[in-house]
């Protein structure tokens, strides 16, 4: 992963940035700095990532005025940069996973949250298909007296149940894992966002079940605890997890 400061140092553009933070990401640099003294963020996509900056580019253009996500202010194509607004507030992983947030306060976290996706998934469904967020866990969310979703280089057309089952299970495989309280949680999100939407969520179990699945890639180490947890929600569904 390339350092903020590679791009400062090699591209005239970006000499009068002062960084303040860089942020952890697994594709591309991401920092929170001070450019031209303004409060900006810089996403620096790698070269094979140049799809996914347009993809965001286009998600943050359409929908910045109404949603809760980052203002874009500039694309710069020929350093695969993205310049967006700073988003001031805390990491929803960690408010969730955190002992000391009252569980009032997690399950008010759930409902503020099933109201964010809700949205996003009204404001940008057309007749026939819907846009989803792509990479829904809590890391691409803050709470700064609303909820705030950023990274949106995943975004594609989907299903709703997609997005959902994904937070779900970044929900409980977060430290402390699948806890009874990690269930209430994900009880709590879905039984918000259905209330909120004219659809159905087909298939839920199976689908936080798949995306369980899907995280053994990248946590070979919790291979055990994942595939067991997956196959039981599968099996019994979500309500009977209270273990």
């Amino acid at each position: 992963m390339q350092s903020i400061n590679e791009l400062i140092d090699k591209v005239e553009r970006y000499t009068n940035t002062v960084v303040q933070r860089e942020f952890i990401s697994k594709k591309n640099t991401v920092a929170y700095v001070l450019l031209d003294n303004k409060p900006r963020v810089l996403k620096w996509f790698a070269p094979g990532f140049r799809r996914n900056m347009k993809n965001e580019w286009f998600v943050l253009k359409q929908g910045s005025t109404a949603l809760n996500i980052p203002y874009p202010y500039e694309i710069d194509g020929g350093n695969n940069v993205l310049i967006m607004s700073y988003i001031l507030g805390e990491n929803l992983c960690d408010l969730v996973n955190d002992g000391k947030t009252s569980f009032g306060e997690k399950r008010r976290l759930m409902v503020l949250l099933a109201d964010w996706f809700a949205r996003f998934h009204v404001f940008f469904k057309d007749d026939t298909r819907f846009r989803i967020h792509g990479d829904s866990n809590l890391r691409n969310f803050l709470f700064s007296n609303h909820i705030w979703g950023v990274d949106f280089e995943e975004s594609r057309v989907g299903k709703p149940s997609e997005d959902v089952a994904g937070m779900c299970s970044s929900i409980l495989s977060t430290d402390p894992m699948f806890t009874t309280e990690k269930f209430q949680l994900c009880e709590m999100f879905i039984e918000s966002y259905s209330e909120l939407v004219e659809w159905e969520l087909k298939s839920i179990n199976d689908e936080i079940a798949y995306a369980l699945f899907e995280k053994i890639q990248w946590r070979p180490e919790q291979e055990m605890i994942l595939r067991r947890y997956a196959k039981k929600i599968q099996r019994e569904g979500l309500l009977l997890n209270h273990l």
